[in-house]
């Protein structure tokens, strides 16, 4: 791709002749804005912006500022020279002869026939639309000539630049959000250190506060679904002798005014025996689990404890960015590279509709000394876009999956690595007989050490077993795009199989792959027998996986939520100028929702960030905890390593020796 590629061509605009508008060192050097010479052709922006509109093309140095006709021009060129001086600028180089006929001049598209208001958008000249008391205008005319005889509406010009309007206001918007982000930048950096700040506090109170928060919304359920359920009889006791209330759902058969079922005793009472049922199992979940639930707990403020004697560990999401930031950067410029690795391809644009040789390709080398001219006056060979016939051009496509594939790669390998250092830094905090005084120095960097030194190659493969996966399911993707529309039911119906069973592969993928890390970076295993190890440790926990999986997610989510709303109510009332004491500092915007989301969406993606580590320490810890129980039994000679609180919670019954 960096043999044939040449970005250039993203950056440029390429004219009839297949040059570079704007390139440095060429005749093209100040002449950075492509012109068209009769848009009217064009059927539509999209058109424009791929190159391919049938009409000349050509690099200028300022779109036309004026209405005029090559027609007028040529008749007053002697005595109105200036006309001529300015309208020759859109001609083609070197044209300067105002005495050939016109029609000469239109066959072999000298010049315009007309030039038009116009202002660059996307480098290139496009009508300058605007609107007065509700009237499309240009130039504040409603019409203009085409320089064939013609008097156009302008309305002509909204079709050949369909939606340029909308694409105008867009870039009206983008320039007021830019303005915005350009005069609170420093109050959004404000938000998401404020954001940084609670999640840390967040985390580190966790050891106090777990368990208080979990039992708080679990009780809390509990009397929801109990007002519930008293609710259901209030409606249900209600309704008795009310005429028509005690016929069934059966009876009235279907009603689309669901409204007309509240009014059924049975419906009442469905509800109340549905909430009663959902209440006996939560209690009986809390009744038979709730020792499990008290491990959990205990499991996340022991994390918190961890977070706080390895405070770095914080700061690793940082790393991780930053190589997935440089994995993004090379798949993007390796896709740019390819995309623009084919030669210039030039076809007959002919102005006659019966021409054969159409759309045909031509050299422009030749192409005066063919026939084509002869057989189709006026018909020139121009550039159309880029592409190629050679073995490499055919196979881009399949340059640009694999591309992709080194991509995916790159990122899970990034990933992993973040994972296996984390890991290592809270495994050397678990066994540790001493806590802290045991645990290593530095121990985030001498996992980071261990994981590039010895696992390289684990991490590697359970990056490449995951990437496969994912690049599977971009295809499947890819074919659904292709074929929507043309497809059965039958091959819709496969390919939605398809993409559920491959979505779930890779869930369970990334489960297994971050718990095969976590032994890796216990025991230094490759990454099949850490993995299989891992997976039956986690069968033989499984109804404690359930329950630390969900009050983990639970108390994490409940954190995210608090951050991001916390701080962006805060924000909410800063840049809408509701605080009185910051009201004359807050910034005077176009649009206050613009920051206010940046500090919502960032906070969020902080508040993950933290909590991401926070994760990785509680399924570290856990696994160490299954080991633990597994390997020790508790006695002198085989201690365990858990704390204090964890070694209490089991109780005598757990503290017998466990076989794996």
């Amino acid at each position: 791709a960096w043999v044939h590629g040449d970005p250039r061509k993203v950056i440029y605009p390429t004219d009839s002749y297949g040059q570079f508008c704007g390139q440095k060192d060429t005749v093209n050097e100040n002449k950075t804005i492509l012109f068209y010479f009769n848009i009217l052709k064009c059927a539509s922006p999209v058109v424009l912006i791929n190159l391919q509109c049938p009409t000349t093309q050509l690099c200028v140095s300022k779109c036309p500022d004026r209405f005029a006709t090559y027609i007028d021009v040529q008749a007053s060129y002697r005595y109105k020279p200036d006309q001529w001086n300015y309208f020759k600028q859109f001609c083609k180089p070197g044209f300067n002869n105002p005495r050939k006929s016109v029609a000469q001049v239109l066959r072999d598209e000298d010049c315009p026939s007309m030039i038009i208001p116009s202002r660059p958008f996307l480098k290139r000249c496009f009508p300058d639309f605007s609107t007065k008391n509700g009237v499309l205008t240009v130039a504040n005319q409603t019409t203009f000539r085409d320089g064939r005889g013609k008097t156009r509406n302008v309305t002509d010009l909204r079709e050949a630049a369909n939606g340029i309007n909308s694409v105008l206001d867009a870039r009206s918007i983008g320039v007021k959000i830019f303005e915005d982000y350009a005069i609170s930048w420093y109050w959004i950096l404000i938000g998401l250190f404020i954001a940084m700040v609670v999640s840390l506090l967040f985390l580190v109170l966790l050891r106090f506060t777990a368990g208080v928060l979990f039992w708080i919304f679990i009780f809390g359920v509990i009397g929801i679904i109990g007002y519930g359920i008293w609710h259901c009889y209030w409606e249900y006791d209600h309704l008795k002798g009310i005429p028509g209330s005690d016929l069934t759902v059966y009876d009235i058969g279907f009603q689309t005014d669901f409204r007309v079922y509240l009014q059924l005793r049975q419906t009442w009472l469905a509800f109340m025996i549905l909430l009663c049922i959902v209440e006996v199992v939560i209690i009986l979940m809390l009744i038979f689990l709730r020792n499990r639930i008290r491990i959990a707990i205990a499991l996340l403020k022991e994390g918190s404890r961890a977070i706080g004697y390895i405070m770095s560990t914080l700061f690793y999401p940082i790393v991780t960015f930053v190589l997935i930031a440089i994995c993004i950067s090379y798949w993007a410029v390796t896709a740019v590279f390819l995309a623009t690795s084919g030669e210039p391809v030039y076809k007959v644009m002919a102005n006659q509709t019966l021409c054969k040789y159409a759309n045909l390709t031509c050299d422009p080398e030749t192409f005066n000394k063919t026939n084509v001219t002869k057989l189709c006056p006026g018909a020139q060979c121009t550039f159309a876009f880029y592409g190629g016939e050679s073995l490499y051009h055919k196979y881009i496509f399949i340059f640009q999956l694999a591309n992709a594939f080194v991509f995916l790669w790159l990122v899970n390998f990034a990933i992993a690595l973040g994972q296996c250092t984390l890991a290592g830094a809270f495994a050397s905090y678990y066994w540790a007989s001493r806590k802290p005084a045991d645990i290593p120095l530095w121990p985030l960097f001498s996992s980071f050490g261990r994981a590039i030194r010895y696992h390289t190659g684990s991490l590697a493969f359970g990056a490449l077993i995951l990437a496969i996966v994912q690049l599977i399911r971009v295809i499947l993707e890819y074919l659904d795009h292709k074929l929507k529309g043309t497809q059965n039911s039958f091959t819709r119906f496969l390919l939605c199989c398809l993409k559920c069973c491959f979505w779930c592969l890779e869930k369970f993928l990334k489960f297994i792959n971050r718990n095969a890390y976590i032994m890796i970076a216990i025991y230094g295993k490759n990454f099949c027998t850490s993995a299989k190890e891992a997976f039956f440790l986690l069968m033989r926990n499984v109804v404690r996986v359930a329950v630390l999986d969900k009050v983990t997610d639970f108390l994490l989510f409940l954190g995210k939520i608090l951050v991001a709303g916390g701080v962006g109510v805060l924000a909410f009332f800063f840049f809408t100028q509701r605080i009185p004491i910051f009201a004359q500092e807050a910034p005077a915007l176009n649009y206050y929702w613009v920051p206010l989301l940046t500090v919502i969406i960032g906070s969020y993606l902080v508040a993950h960030g933290f909590f991401s580590v926070y994760a990785m320490c509680v399924d570290t810890l856990f696994l160490c905890f299954c080991e633990d129980l597994e390997r020790n039994d508790g006695s002198t000679a085989k201690p365990y390593f858990m704390s204090a609180s964890l070694h209490r919670i089991l109780g005598k019954k757990e503290l017998s020796p466990k076989k794996a």
